[in-house]
């Protein structure tokens, strides 16, 4: 494959970032040697993600939030992947747990991980809304 390195630094990966981001506006054949190129760069990004910025220490909540941040995504979008505005809000806002389908919604479609989506987490009782 012409022109993968590894990345081993933040200019490697704005490179493979840049790479990535010509396909999105023409994706390439399945199964042609620039839809490998893509799968290859695309796991070298996710693993120098990985291993930069670990997110795995963030709750539920947090980890969605800092991901939509980092992605642009709305509360809107994620109303939409849930079925609900006042799902997502009250999910947000700690009033609703998420559910296992949510979860897995949410690690299949916006690929975080399901591991920090399941952990446990305190919801906001009434009482403590009414004191706010």
């Amino acid at each position: 494959m012409e022109n993968i390195r590894p990345l081993r630094t933040e200019e490697d990966y704005d490179w493979a970032l840049a790479e990535i981001g010509r396909y999105f506006d023409n994706p390439p054949e399945v199964g042609s040697h620039e839809a490998d190129r893509f799968d290859v760069l695309s796991t070298l990004a996710e693993a120098y993600e990985n291993a930069q910025y670990p997110i795995q220490d963030l709750a539920p909540v947090p980890a969605i939030l800092a991901f939509m941040e980092m992605t642009g995504r709305t509360q809107a979008d994620l109303a939409a992947l849930l079925g609900s505005r006042s799902r997502a809000s009250e999910i947000l806002n700690y009033r609703r747990p998420l559910t296992m389908d949510a979860a897995h919604r949410l690690s299949r479609q916006w690929r975080i991980p399901a591991d920090i989506l399941i952990k446990p987490y305190r919801l906001e009782s009434s009482r403590e809304r009414r004191t706010s």
